[in-house]
């Protein structure tokens, strides 16, 4: 076992004083690994600590079977190291790519730097798996399958110990490791604390090439996409499934296994597809034929938990790009015509709801209240703050939009604040801004406020209270002049309720409280798809009358966005310049006619109708639950029963 005891000649925990303390790493699990390693160092391989020998070079021969190998995964992970590259560079660190022995395949680092690099090892043709050189993070990463961060004294043999590392695993198709991404400086002047960023932006770009990877491995099937939230489908986050032309899974990734409830990617391989999604193989080939056709909603066989999908061939999904990398954008779409941003009075249509959360908004804009919006996914949040920004004094100055919920948490903070430069490993050499300070003067617009870490809650309550902020690395405040939107599809006052979101925060953010009704509750329906399929570059195109009652008929989960998808791939299909039902994707195509429903039971007429009656009257009294129950004769608990029954949602109003 490895002795955490004093003295030069002792074997001791990286990072202590020397006296056999053990010193805190900068996350408890980081220190665990670090710890693993050292005691397989001493105990499995033996490693002599002191020993000065430098890491083994391979011959060509041995370096170009493994480059025959990984060739074409090579050249596509080379364009995401080159992306990552641009956020460190100048920072002293290189990236480095490895096969699953650690084998160094590739470098991508300041030209000026490399005779160091080349120097302490870091080099094409060095192997640095952790039985040959201890603990690093290209060999820890491979052995415990996991990223890590070992920072100078942390590596087990002395000689690295003016090195600092952070290593992630990139998984193959089949979930086993393939090869490891490595962000390496052979001066570290930093704190392990300060790496951590580092860690999270080489694992993320990790993720990203083994999505890409996946998607890349099977040529001649089906990749299916899907979420629990539509902005995330073709992002970094979502699922994938690739499905043969038999509609047999024949490979999943790690996150398909996780939404769908089950250990391992491996009880997915082999199943009919319908057999976990309520899709049949003829809709999923139908769907793959048609390009560039939106998401679509799908549920677990299982669960009937509710997801939304797109499928693909993989031969024409590409490489990896903005696409995937979790920037908030959603998923690559159809170029459409260029379309003027609609203003705040255009927004709110001929719904009677929606019109009067307009009339109020236009009054309180400019005077520098704070707004919080609240909907569904796809209602148009930021299209209604943007429209709110332009009719305030501050129009001109910037209109800046988080996404909260899209920005992974280690690096939300210095996305938000901003940072000095040095203020961490890979920090750029200028340092960065920040989102508040690029919003000063203009409009902050933050999504998902909701899914804000609670400790960064505090940090923007102090901005927003003293009306300064400190970038990371900075002792000095910086004023800033915010005008702030925020928005929600979460009940945050709910959250308050649990612990999960700051009580004086949400008070801090409503000031004016805005709800933005669902597609399906919207008495404007008919008028906002003309509306938008004009809008979309459909001003001479017609909507057959039987598919015009489709989409009346449809509930629309995912809203406007949704119904801007349908629209747009609709005027690429239709003939005669008429949209018909066949245009429309199979979610409306094998929707209930009005015609096929008068043969149905007069109760599934009458629910309709009951419905139909609850959201008029709701409107009608501006949600108002106490008034609308009086308004129809019933007890609020009778209400709220009929509401959930027939799925009407009183937070998205």
């Amino acid at each position: 076992m490895v002795q955490f005891l004093g003295g030069s000649d002792a074997t001791r925990l990286p990072g202590g004083s020397g006296r056999g303390a053990i010193q805190p790493g900068p996350k408890a699990a980081n220190e665990s690994i670090i710890q693993r390693s050292w005691e397989r160092c001493s105990d499995t391989y033996r490693i002599d600590q002191v020993e000065r020998s430098a890491p083994i070079v391979v011959e060509a021969p041995r370096l170009n079977e493994s480059m025959d190998r990984y060739g074409e995964f090579v050249q596509l992970a080379r364009a995401e190291m080159h992306t990552l590259y641009q956020q460190i560079a100048g920072s002293g660190y290189a990236l480095l790519l490895t096969d699953a022995d650690g084998l160094i395949l590739d470098y991508v680092g300041d030209p000026t730097l490399q005779r160091e690099f080349r120097g302490a090892g870091l080099w094409r043709g060095a192997i640095w798996d952790e039985e040959s050189e201890g603990t690093n993070g290209v060999g820890t990463c491979i052995a415990e399958h996991r990223p890590v961060t070992v920072h100078r004294d942390q590596h087990f043999r002395s000689r690295h110990h003016a090195l600092s590392c952070s290593g992630a695993p990139i998984l193959d198709a089949h979930g086993e490791l393939f090869a490891v991404l490595d962000a390496s400086s052979v001066n570290a002047r930093d704190t392990p604390e300060s790496q951590l960023h580092t860690l999270a932006l080489v694992t993320m770009s990790a993720q990203l090439i083994a999505k890409c990877r996946f998607v890349a491995s099977f040529p001649e099937a089906m990749i299916l996409r899907f979420h629990s939230r539509p902005e995330y489908v073709g992002l970094i986050n979502d699922a994938a499934m690739a499905v043969n032309g038999d509609g047999v899974i024949v490979a999943a990734d790690s996150n398909a296994a996780a939404y769908l409830g089950l250990p391992s990617r491996r009880d997915l391989v082999g199943k009919a597809i319908n057999a976990v999604l309520d899709i049949d193989t003829d809709q999923l080939h139908d769907h793959a034929r048609r390009h560039h056709m939106p998401y679509w909603p799908v549920r677990s066989v299982d669960s009937g938990t509710r997801y939304f999908a797109t499928v693909e061939q993989a031969s024409e999904q590409g490489l990896p790009g903005d696409r995937m990398r979790g920037t908030g954008r959603g998923p690559v779409q159809a170029p459409v015509p260029e379309r003027r941003r609609p203003s705040l009075a255009m927004l709110g249509g001929s719904d009677a709801h929606l019109q009067r959360q307009v009339e109020r908004a236009q009054r309180v804009a400019g005077r520098g209240i704070p707004v919080l919006l609240h909907g569904e996914t796809g209602t148009g949040k930021e299209v209604f703050a943007r429209a709110l920004h332009d009719i305030c004094h501050w129009a001109q100055a910037p209109f800046v939009a988080v996404n909260c919920a899209a920005i992974p948490e280690n690096l939300i903070e210095s996305e938000l604040f901003g940072y000095e430069p040095g203020a961490f490993t890979g920090a750029r050499k200028g340092g960065h801004k920040g989102k508040v300070l690029q919003a000063n003067g203009g409009t902050l617009f933050l999504d998902e406020i909701g899914d804000m870490p609670l400790e960064l809650q505090t940090r923007l309550l102090r901005v927003l209270e003293e009306h300064e902020v400190v970038p990371l690395g900075g002792d000095k405040a910086v004023p800033v002049q915010l005008n702030l939107v925020s928005a929600t599809q979460c009940g945050l006052r709910e959250r308050v309720g649990d612990g999960r979101f700051r009580e004086d925060l949400y008070y801090r953010l409503n000031g004016f409280e805005v709800r933005l009704p669902a597609l399906r509750e919207r008495q404007d329906r008919r008028e906002l798809i003309r509306s938008l399929l004009a809008d979309e570059g459909g001003g001479g195109i017609t909507v057959a009358d039987d598919a015009m009652a489709r989409m009346m008929a449809y509930d629309w989960p995912g809203n406007l966005r949704q119904l801007r998808n349908l629209l747009r791939t609709a005027i690429a299909l239709c003939d005669d310049n008429t949209i018909r039902v066949d245009d429309l994707g199979s979610e409306l195509i094998d929707l209930q006619s009005p015609a096929q429903s008068k043969t149905q039971p007069s109760g599934s007429a009458l629910a309709s109708a009951e419905r139909d009656a609850i959201v008029e009257c709701l409107i009608r009294h501006r949600w108002n639950i106490s008034r609308t129950a009086d308004a129809l004769e019933m007890s609020r608990n009778t209400l709220y029963r009929k509401m959930r029954r027939h799925g009407i949602q009183q937070t998205c109003a």
